[in-house]
């Protein structure tokens, strides 16, 4: 593509007379690359960001290279960033340009049925309330859309590093939904399976609500290193034998009242059942990326009448979740440090933050792709 002229606001081009901009987005399913394509319009209750700090998730995996909801052509990736507010519509009331924001993985239309209802992450049909990357283009571009911005964006405390608070996003939220999912209370004993930056959210959120015993099935010893510092009580690798074996074994033989499932397979339902005790909950934040049905084996769920509940949910979004999350950061109740062990510097490293998410290197738990050459 030939440029006609430039733009003298950095990052911007003018082709044929339309603002353009750098993109990184999904091609078609197993396919992802640098595109250009128009910067976004603002509605009149909307904000335009330009992104301080990035990240890759595994979502974003999922979605180019198992094609988990569906085929799609030249949609820019990525759900997870800090950014800076460049403009904002005619009825935004709350946030301006310069306002330095926290951007959920999740925003929903705050006037739908559904919201009002209480699930605003299905606002206008299931899973809705997830656009980026998913209904429009997401954050791996110099600037992205975001809707209702008084409903969805929140700023960024002072002393707070954008670059950290990229995890309140999308990988806090969720892997304390699956502690809400869960509903685990003081006392309980809670397994989490799986220990990537989700799961390892999940142990600290249950932690935090009082669980007695956490046991974190993962392998990876980074991982399980942060696991411990968040409240781990045992790590269970899943090479040393089936997850349910290990776990009766660390119970004498009572099972857990609350699993949080944050990775795996949809066999995984199998081995949290197989463990769960007659009235507990299993909270699922899992995103499944392939396979038809979920396997539940029908004696260890009582033959359907074991009282063992199956919950599973999109995070919740929203301005009052980011803000309520970030107190928990500045409050020293939570610090987000330990999950980001890659940073890049620059944009142009995005296409190799991702394939790190696709290729979970021993040393990995997030990565973060630093924009603003002033986070450097």
């Amino acid at each position: 593509m030939i440029l006609s002229k430039r733009s003298t606001e950095p990052g911007i081009n003018i082709f044929n007379g339309r603002n353009i901009m750098k993109a990184f987005a999904m091609l078609g399913i197993g396919k992802a690359g640098w595109i250009e394509k128009a910067r976004p319009t603002c509605g009149p209750m909307d904000a335009i960001v330009r992104p301080l700090a990035v990240a890759p998730c595994t979502s974003d995996v999922h979605t180019v290279w198992e094609g988990a909801i569906g085929d799609r052509k030249d949609m820019i990736l990525g759900h997870e960033a800090t950014g800076e507010v460049v403009e904002v519509g005619s009825l935004v009331k709350d946030f301006k340009p310069g306002d330095r924001v926290l951007v959920p993985a999740i925003t929903p239309d705050w006037n739908s049925l559904e919201a009002q209802a209480g699930y605003s992450m299905h606002s206008n049909g299931m899973l809705a309330g997830w656009k980026f990357s998913n209904f429009k283009d997401g954050v791996f571009a110099e600037y992205f859309h975001v809707n209702d911005a008084d409903g969805n964006l929140a700023l960024i405390p002072e002393g707070m590093d954008p670059v950290d608070a990229v995890m309140l996003s999308d990988m806090v939220p969720t892997g304390f939904h699956g502690v809400e999912l869960a509903d685990v209370k003081f006392g309980d004993e809670v397994l989490v399976i799986g220990i990537g930056p989700v799961g390892l959210m999940a142990v600290a959120g249950a932690a935090l609500a009082g669980a007695s015993y956490v046991y974190a099935v993962g392998s990876r010893k980074v991982c399980a290193d942060a696991a411990r510092a968040y409240g781990a009580s045992e790590i269970i690798d899943y090479h040393n034998g089936p997850i349910a074996e290990q776990v009766m074994k660390l119970t004498n033989g009572q099972g857990v009242d609350r699993v949080v499932i944050a990775g795996g397979t949809v066999d995984t339902f199998a081995e949290a059942v197989a463990v769960l005790k007659p009235g507990g909950i299993i909270g699922n934040v899992n995103y499944l990326g392939s396979g038809d049905t979920v396997n539940i084996p029908r004696i260890a769920w009582g033959v359907g009448m074991g009282h063992k509940t199956i919950k599973g949910g999109l995070m919740p979004g929203g301005r009052l979740r980011m803000e309520m999350l970030a107190k928990m950061v500045t409050s020293g109740r939570l610090d987000l440090s330990p999950l980001v062990t890659h940073r890049f510097k620059g944009f142009d490293h995005m296409e190799e933050a991702l394939m790190l998410m696709k290729d979970k290197p021993r040393d990995l738990i997030k990565p973060v792709v630093i924009i603003d050459p002033d986070l450097y």
